[in-house]
């Protein structure tokens, strides 16, 4: 038997005040003030005790006797309907004399939880540049610096941060056709820093045999400059931009920002940023190099690009 901590009497004391009331004669206000509750306590075990016995003294739950936990086919179809017409949850519940945890249980269960959910996802659409060097998508991740393990490997928030440090700047450039990639850690993403990278990324291609002739970018400040679009033209590149607001138009350099965190940013526990830093080289290594990647049937960056190339050399 389950005793509420707060209970006055135990389900032998509640049988007791019972029989005395009713095979003694006592009152129940003298055995409410004795046993320390109410009058209106006393009189609740009472009524148990003449509708279902002793067994009706023990403790019972707090919850509700019968709970509605699901919608029946009629109101569930209803409840479909009206969330497609774009009403709030609580106003289908409203309106089905239903439970808001239960319509919203049963409609996330559906996936209508959330309203944009409810327009169609645009088609996925995959393309690929059959040529190394048509397009080179670069982007830019911040990655804070630290002095100290940080509270990701620590999982202590107070103790592993570093305050005051800044951030470094996370340059990449991916090639469309061979997922070939060059990165540089660069302590900003203003103009002369970007240029600078954008020339040294196209000077590293040239030197693996890939001729670059288009760039895209994201509309940050730095690529939608003046001094930028110049710095395409000598290059020879061709510069195109992404939508606004569809990140997914990068999404090669997105997917590797990704990849780059998960597998060397956040890999193990270094003891500072700069340690980070110095095995940024080891892994690109061997991720142009050994990495096999799906969409490449299963082949690396290097392999993939010397088939492209026709070349042996790699």
């Amino acid at each position: 038997m389950h005793i509420h901590p707060d209970a006055r009497l135990t389900q032998r004391g509640r049988l007791w005040l019972v029989i005395q009331h009713l095979e003694h004669g006592r009152s129940l206000a003298e055995l409410a003030a004795e046993n320390g509750i109410s009058l209106r306590c006393a009189y609740r075990w009472l009524a148990r005790y003449r509708s279902g016995g002793s067994a009706s003294l023990a403790d019972r739950r707090s919850v509700r006797r019968t709970q509605r936990r699901t919608l029946d086919p009629q109101q569930l179809q209803q409840a479909v309907d009206l969330r497609h017409q774009r009403l709030h949850l609580r106003h289908i519940a409203r309106l089905l004399q239903a439970p808001f945890s239960t319509v919203a249980r049963v409609l996330s269960r559906l996936g209508l939880g959330r309203l944009w959910n409810l327009e169609p996802k645009p088609p996925v659409r995959r393309h690929e540049w059959e040529r190394p060097g048509d397009l080179i998508h670069i982007d830019v991740k911040s990655l804070a610096r630290f002095r100290r393990v940080g509270h990701r490997i620590t999982g202590d928030r107070q103790q592993g941060r570093s305050y005051g440090v800044g951030y470094d700047k996370v340059h990449v450039a991916v090639d469309d056709a061979t997922r070939l990639v060059y990165v540089e850690v660069l302590p900003d993403e203003q103009k002369p820093t970007v240029i600078g990278f954008l020339s040294r990324a196209v000077a590293w291609f040239n030197a693996q045999g890939v001729e670059c002739r288009r760039v895209m970018s994201d509309n940050g400040p730095a690529y939608v400059s003046k001094a930028f679009a110049k710095a395409c033209r000598i290059l020879g590149l061709r510069h195109i931009r992404t939508r606004p607001y569809t990140p997914r138009t990068n999404g090669k350099a997105e997917r590797f920002i990704q990849t780059l965190s998960r597998e060397w940013a956040y890999a193990m526990a270094f003891q500072n940023s700069e340690e980070r830093n110095r095995w940024l080289p080891r892994y690109l290594g061997i991720y142009n190099r050994l990495m096999k990647h799906s969409a490449l049937g299963w082949r690396s960056p290097h392999q993939r690009l010397a088939e492209l190339l026709g070349s042996t050399r790699w």
